[in-house]
């Protein structure tokens, strides 16, 4: 029986034959990996454009400083992890969201440039340790299924800040205001996706008096010798396996290990039908 027959040999006709394609090719996206295609485009939201070039005004980051000397780690295979176990049992959850409640809180306007960047990426890296913290025992940050629509996957499009009133997303953090307004390659090393193919989390937070020198260190091949070489033929995912000299995978095997939740503790795993920490709404992330 060719796939265009129906049991009982009535051929299907051509509209029903696409239906059935595009819902293959959804369901199938629904368990294929967030390939780079797949991420918006930069799109500038006119609102963020403005600064004050004279300002000399500094943001607080020293909590968000705190947080990574404790838990950040580094291990012998060269990857940079997040104890996110040890970080969860220490109460750094609470810590985290009185810092994003203090910077969300910022007149990000009134800062310079040099400053907003630093702010911006510091608060996309928090939210996103927040995020996998706030959901963890957890194996992939994909699994955190907090978009918005049937299929999404991850947690990206969720709104989990709030800023100067306006209700943002990872990716609006990322894509309509990092990437549009300073158009400098260097943010995808930068900004952090707490999965072992994406670049290692910076160890401390970025600042806007050293930010040209440590956007220079993370693109410099002590933060891309493991990965960020080759991005896999098919849709551009990064590909792991030459991280740590393993031996070559399949594109999907490969794809699924790049996303693995980058953390420097083992992982509690759950019994299966039970759900991986508990349910978090697709809420800005403020204090408990």
């Amino acid at each position: 029986m060719s796939a265009t027959d129906q049991p009982n040999g009535a051929a299907i006709p051509p509209s029903r034959r696409a239906l059935l394609g595009a819902a293959i090719g959804l369901g199938l996206a629904g368990i294929a990996p967030r390939p780079a295609a797949a991420a918006p485009r930069a799109e500038l939201w006119p609102r963020w454009q403005r600064h004050d070039a004279a300002s000399t005004r500094r943001v607080d980051h020293t909590p968000w400083d705190a947080i990574l000397a404790a838990h950040h780690r580094r291990g012998a295979d060269g990857i940079a992890r997040f104890a996110y176990a040890e970080a969860k049992e220490a109460g750094a959850l609470a810590a985290l969201r009185r810092y994003l409640d203090a910077v969300q809180a910022t007149d990000v306007d009134a800062l310079a440039r040099p400053e907003q960047m630093a702010y911006w990426i510091n608060l996309y890296n928090a939210l996103t340790v927040a995020t996998v913290l706030d959901r963890y025992p957890v194996e992939s940050i994909r699994d955190i299924r907090t978009s918005p629509g049937l299929f999404a996957i991850g947690p990206w499009g969720a709104k989990v800040a709030r800023v100067g009133g306006e209700v943002l997303s990872l990716d609006d953090i990322e894509h309509r205001i990092l990437r549009p307004i300073w158009r400098d390659a260097r943010i995808q090393y930068a900004v952090n996706c707490a999965a072992l193919g994406c670049p290692d989390l910076q160890p401390r937070a970025f600042r806007a008096a050293s930010l040209e020198a440590t956007l220079d260190t993370r693109r410099g091949p002590s933060s891309t010798i493991r990965a960020r070489r080759a991005s896999m033929a098919a849709g551009g995912w990064w590909c792991p396996q030459s991280i740590t000299g393993s031996p070559p995978i399949s594109a999907m095997a490969a794809s699924a290990r790049s996303w693995r939740i980058s953390r420097a503790s083992p992982s509690r795993r759950w019994p299966r039908g039970l759900p991986a920490g508990r349910a978090m709404t697709a809420t800005p992330m403020t204090g408990a």
